[in-house]
């Protein structure tokens, strides 16, 4: 029968075949073909004879057609047939698609979408006619029933693809299905509805399916729908990274959440290839993922996500693209730490507004995830870490240094994107092996090329990872020896902190040390000063860092090593006797540096101590070194006066004076070794029986500097300044070269004098006799100290040489305070100032001020610099005595702590308030803020010490009056501080300007104010300027936080991704957060309400006030453009809105215009009295200056008043509501130009530089009013 088929297949004409194949049953042609296609032989040929006997022109043929084609589909998805034969049977049913007619098509279409509703398909396979049959049935122009009515084959094909879209998909074909439509013509709606499908499988899928259907995806969005699908794809990663961090199980998601992190992991990274992929072929794509992200930074969106983020970072390797992302990234980074400093420091804000993610953890979650292979993403890690390092590291000031600020307390911004940047690269240094080479190289080059520039954090960079891996960075030696070429070129500053950093290197890779040696021996001799310095700065790090055998370890040293060392000091024994000789080798480069300039010896004598604590075999050199360098400057015999050769320490060279040794650092170095010896291996020494004879020789030596001390001392002490040439008589001027040279003799007799006194104190051991001593010093450098002040007073220029730092320690201070005093909170608390006082007046500060002035230095030092250590600071504060009870102490908290520490300074505050005003100590007061200030910081927010802090503090101000500016002040941002972490002060500021209205008066001379009183600090003379600047500043900081969140809404709101439900949701989900800030502005109202109409004294005031009106209206202007934006989906504004609109026009916008008035009759009053003083024309100028000046935000407050009327017109024609109603209009609004003052003006203008100003000031002043005219 097929042979018959086939032979009449291949006669020109068709009839027969016809005629031939309608004589056959159904069953006999489709088990025919069923046969030939399993033996996989002829059926292409029988197929292709069976369709030319079947034309669509007749009835029959046309359903013959169509039996033969539906058993064909179900034939291919059966399996059981050849893959060859497979293909050839589905090319042909392809091909003879379209001569298929329009009704047919459907029933094929409609068959199809059956089978995958019921997921009756087996394998897929036949899916690929689908889009054939679809493409063909738009091309039919003819008409189709549907339902009641009719529609064109386009629009059929349309309806088709809405119900297989709408249908239930089975999840082994979706990828089949997504694929199949990118060869369908589909409009954009059509195109919308596959990829909301798809989408929707997303979470029915298995983990490992989702890259390949995100690839159909992206090739379908080359149609449209770029945004949908990008969305689409970030939400369901952030949702799934979610449910995976979260851990949970139950829902849609469990069976994509339960699989291992690495494998999400993996399976995110082929997504995020393939997307960059797709944007290489498509920018529009890119643009698109741009426009989306940047869209939900300006709202409260959370399109940021370490997903997003990773597939960002990707994208930087789009040429296009790398500096927007880049970019984007740092804004977002540094957005989001200026969002969390503004939500820390408001309890307002910290009410309304969510806790999200920051940018700066989910950048680090993408560092760690990274690991997974994620080579894509490393590259712009490292790009993105020196960005920010780049743009935010410490600034360069005036005089070179950088701004140091405390990494622990610092909340700026741009030092914590700063620190995020450094984090990125030491972590992404740590994970990636393939870029450590570059990031390396590059914090080298930074260090090297911006010698100028603050690089302190590229260098804590450096030194974080050598300290994470010397071993793995001997592979990057090259660059490290490349960088010691430089040294000499480099400031000193830098060279010792980059030597510390590559310090654990030099103990892994000798040849690196030899090549770092050759750089510092040849800058040892080189002609900069610079030069000479970092080579003894080197030198002196390689002695401490180079242990030779027998070295005291660091347990038995009075300070521990660093943590660099312990980490890698792993070849420290097979090399501890190689050292010996290499550390003497250095000692000898040194010495030959003790015939240079003094500052180089300066180095070598503020090293060596540091040095022998690091090792100790060194002492012997060190001390001989030092004693025959003393011995030098010492005059041996016992009977001389002085005891020192002060002429031997000043190098003459013509006119020019200079210091040549310097004497009082060279004994403090002494002092410092010999105290350390004798305290840490004497006693060792003495526990050991051997080498006696060496013990008491060595015993005998440092017995040499003991007794030169001691002879120094005593003879300084008989010595007079006569002997110095120092007396009052003496020269001190800076302009001749005697002078100089006292003065240089000066500051050597007080170094001198200074360092005596730790000695004579540190061995003294609390005797009377030592005691003596140490005072009888002290007079000696008063003595001294108050000559040079005495002379610098009179000097017309001040002295060029700063008064050195002082030599005494730290430890020593302490211990001579807590000598004098116990403790310096014990004494001050214990003995009231007032009583100290009536007892006797001295010159200068009390001992209890003094006391009270080194406990705020503390506190604030502790708080800045040990942040980490307060919870012991705290502790040891606590001085009674509790034994047994240490288990107890460690349970209470440092908020009960500090709370007991405040309340000894409240008691002083109050005792000191009780007194009479004329007892008033201001210095003491603001003192007693400060700390009261400082210690508040440490209380918990949420505590009822807090509280009790608040309310005792809002107290002091209602109760308490004073006319002392400082104390006003400082009392004042105490409570502003406190009151911001509890709620916003903006009621607060409504009673304050109560009270200043009250006390000033009103701008109308005829109105009496009552005067309310609530803050008894709140005086006359404290009224204006102090509290009043006070005020405004922090209405100001209000206004930023409520332009903040109106800018969070309109984020919302702006989002093209709402739908209109989505949309009205969101608006009231936003109601709390409008009710709040209309609030706030209704309150701030009624504060300017009271300011406008207050008589303030021309100045700085009035200028801020304008300002901040004029901030005021554009905040107003701001929310009234929300709900514009809100208007089209809601349809109406709340009535709270409406009532502040009409408050601004009844109690603010009339009063700013009176208040306008006011200042500029006042001005012109100012100006009249002045004009009268004809022949003082500077002074008529710098009048004229200061007048322009401070008029000059008049016509920006009218600008700001008049915008936020233009779009409250716009705003009443959206809602249907007047708003204008209570708007009325101004007549004040011409700025006159007043020719005659004008021209004054003009002709002094070449006469002083000031009068410039003046004129030009007014040139702008007089222009800009003119634009505004123009305008309207």
């Amino acid at each position: 029968m097929d042979q018959k088929i086939l032979s009449l297949a291949a006669e020109k004409t068709a009839d027969k075949l016809q005629e031939f194949l309608q004589t056959l049953k159904e069953d006999d042609l489709t088990n025919l073909l069923q046969n030939q296609a399993v033996k996989g032989k002829v059926a292409g040929s029988l197929l292709r004879a069976i369709f030319k006997g079947s034309p669509c022109s007749e009835e029959a043929g046309t359903l013959r057609r169509h039996k033969i084609y539906t058993y064909c589909i179900q034939l291919v998805e059966s399996g059981d047939l050849q893959k060859e034969t497979a293909s050839e049977i589905i090319g042909l049913l392809m091909l003879e698609a379209h001569h298929f007619p329009a009704p047919l098509l459907v029933e094929l279409a409609n068959e199809f979408i059956s089978a995958v509703r019921d997921s009756s398909l087996v394998n897929g396979k036949s899916l690929e006619l689908l889009p054939i049959i679809l493409t063909a049935l738009a091309t039919k122009k003819e008409k189709l029933a549907y339902g009641k009515g009719v529609l064109s084959g386009e629009e059929y094909k349309k309806q088709l693809i809405n119900t297989l879209c709408s249908g239930r998909w089975d999840q082994q074909h979706v990828i089949h299905l997504t694929s199949m439509f990118k060869d369908v013509p589909l409009s954009a709606e059509e195109v919308e509805f596959v990829v909301e499908k798809a989408l929707s499988m997303f979470s029915k899928m298995n983990l490992q399916e989702i890259p390949p259907l995100v690839y159909q995806l992206l090739v379908l969005s080359s149609k449209g729908s770029r945004k949908s699908v990008l969305e689409g794809i970030i939400a369901f990663f952030n949702a799934v990274d979610k449910q995976h961090n979260e851990d949970q199980s139950g829902d849609e998601l469990l069976d994509v959440v339960t699989v291992p992190s690495g494998e999400l992991r993996h399976v995110e990274g082929t997504v995020i290839l393939h997307i960059v992929f797709a944007i290489k072929l498509d920018y529009e794509l890119g643009r698109e993922l741009l426009k989306h992200l940047k869209a939900g930074q300006q709202g409260d969106s959370n399109n940021l996500s370490p997903f997003s983020i990773a597939l960002l970072l990707s994208v930087t390797r789009i040429q296009r693209f790398q500096e927007q992302v880049l970019d984007f990234l740092k804004t977002s980074v540094v957005k989001s730490f200026k969002d969390l400093q503004l939500l820390q420091g408001s309890k307002f804000l910290q009410n309304l507004v969510l806790h999200r993610a920051y940018v700066s953890t989910m950048i680090l979650e993408v560092v760690k995830n990274s690991v997974h292979s994620w080579d894509h993403v490393t590259q712009g890690l490292v790009e993105l870490g020196f960005l920010l390092m780049d743009s935010y590291g410490p600034k360069k000031v005036l005089d070179g240094k950088a701004i140091e600020t405390s990494p622990n307390l610092s909340r700026m911004p741009n030092q914590h994107a700063c620190k995020l940047g450094a984090n990125i690269l030491l972590e992404t240094f740590k994970i990636h092996e393939m870029v450590r080479q570059e990031i390396l190289e590059q914090v080298l080059n930074r260090v090297v090329t911006r010698a100028s520039s603050p690089i302190s954090h590229f260098l804590d960079l450096l030194s974080n990872i050598v300290m994470y891996a010397p071993l793995v960075l001997q592979s990057c030696s090259s660059k490290v020896t490349e960088a010691f070429d430089y040294l000499s070129f480099l400031p000193l500053q830098t060279v010792q902190s980059l030597l510390k950093a590559v310090q654990p290197l030099l103990k892994v890779s000798m040849s690196m040390r030899d090549s770092l040696i050759l750089v510092l021996r040849k800058a040892m001799f080189a002609n900069q000063l610079d030069a000479r310095k970092s080579a003894v700065a080197g030198f002196l790090l390689l002695l401490k860092n180079f242990k030779v055998l027998g070295s005291l370890s660091s347990s038995q040293c009075s300070q521990s090593l660093s943590v660099s060392q312990v980490h890698v000091d792993v070849h420290g024994h097979y090399n501890s006797v190689a050292n010996e000789t290499f550390c003497l080798e250095i000692m000898d480069s040194l010495r030959r540096c003790l015939s240079q300039q003094a500052d180089v010896r300066l180095m070598l004598y503020e090293g060596f101590y540091d040095v022998l604590r690091r090792n100790s075999q060194l002492a012997n050199s060190i001390m001989q070194t030092l004693l025959s360098q003393l011995k030098q400057f010492y005059e041996p015999k016992p009977d001389l006066l002085p005891p020192l050769k002060l002429e031997a320490c000043i190098l003459a060279q013509g006119d020019k004076i200079s210091l040549q040794e310097p004497l009082d650092y060279l004994l403090c170095c002494i002092q410092h070794c010999l105290a350390w010896y004798k305290n840490t291996v004497i006693p060792l020494q003495q526990r050991k029986e051997e080498e006696e004879e060496e013990e008491e020789e060595e015993e005998a030596f440092y017995q040499d500097l003991d007794d030169i001390l001691e002879s120094i001392t005593n003879r300084m002490i008989k010595s007079e300044l006569e002997d110095f040439e120092l007396d009052k008589s003496a020269d001190f001027s800076q302009s001749t070269s005697i002078g100089i040279k006292n003065n240089i003799c000066a500051f050597l007799v007080m170094g001198v004098c200074e360092v005596l006194i730790e000695y004579n104190f540190s061995i003294g051991n609390f005797s009377k006799n030592k005691f003596e001593d140490v005072l009888s010093l002290f007079m000696c450098y008063k003595k001294l100290s108050d000559i040079l002040n005495e002379k610098a007073g009179k000097g017309k220029t001040k002295m060029t040489n700063k008064t050195n730092d002082s030599f005494l320690s730290m430890k020593c201070v302490s211990s001579l305070l807590t000598a004098l005093f116990r403790v310096l909170l014990w004494r001050y608390t214990s003995i009231p100032t007032s009583v100290e006082e009536s007892g006797k007046k001295e010159k200068g500060k009390s001992i209890s001020l003094l006391c009270l002035e080194g406990l705020q230095k503390i506190f604030s030092a502790v708080q800045q610099f040990y942040q980490p250590k307060i919870q012991q600071f705290l502790r040891a504060l606590d001085v009674t005595d509790k034994e047994g009870g240490e288990r107890e102490d460690a349970d209470i908290s440092v908020t009960q702590r500090t709370a007991f520490q405040i309340r000894q300074f409240q008691r002083s505050l109050l005792n000191l308030l009780s007194g009479q005003e004329e007892d008033f100590n201001s210095r003491e007061a603001v003192l007693l803020v400060t700390v009261l200030t400082s210690l508040s910081k440490l209380l918990e927010p949420s505590s009822p010490q807090f509280l009790q802090m608040l309310s005792w503090t809002s107290k002091i101000c209602k109760e308490n009056s004073r006319e002392d500016a400082l104390f006003c002040k400082s009392l004042m941002n105490l409570l502003f501080s406190l009151h911001v972490l509890y709620k916003s002060p903006v009621t607060l500021l409504r009673d304050l300007s109560q009270d200043i209205h009250g006390h000033l008066g009103d701008i109308d001379e005829d109105i009496e104010v009552e005067k309310t009183n609530h803050f008894a600090i709140v005086n006359l003379r404290m009224a204006a300027p102090t509290v009043c600047l006070l005020v405004l500043s922090q209405a100001e900081k209000v206004l930023e936080e409520v332009d903040w969140l109106i800018t969070k809404l309109k984020g919302q709101v702006s989002q093209e991704t709402l739908s209109e439900e989505a949309s009205s949701q969101a608006v009231l989900s936003n109601h709390p957060v409008e009710k709040a800030i209309i609030m706030q502005l209704g309150t701030l109202l009624t504060f300017f309400h009271e300011l406008v109409q207050t008589a303030l004294p021309s100045g700085s005031c009035v200028d801020t006030l304008l300002k901040d009106l004029c901030k005021m209206y554009t905040t107003l202007t701001a929310l009234v453009r929300y709900y514009l934006q809100v208007c089209r989906s809601s349809g109406g504004i709340p009535k709270n809105m409406e009532k502040l609109v009409k408050l601004s026009g009844s109690h603010l916008t009339p009063l700013c215009y009176s208040f306008i008035s006011y200042v500029q009759n006042k001005k012109s009053k100012n100006l009249n009295y002045t004009g009268e003083k004809k022949e003082k024309t500077a002074a008529v100028a710098t009048a004229m200056a200061r007048v322009l000046r401070e008029t000059k935000p008049i016509p920006n407050l009218i600008f700001a008043i008049e915008q936020y009327e233009k779009f409250l017109i716009h705003l009443s024609k959206k809602s249907k509501v007047n708003l204008m109603q209570h708007m009325k209009l101004s007549t004040s609004r011409d700025f006159k130009i007043k020719g005659n003052i004008l021209d004054m003006v003009l002709r002094e203008e070449g006469e002083d530089e000031n009068e410039e100003g003046a004129a030009s000031e007014h040139r702008e002043q007089n222009k800009e009013p003119a634009k505004k005219r123009r305008k309207k």
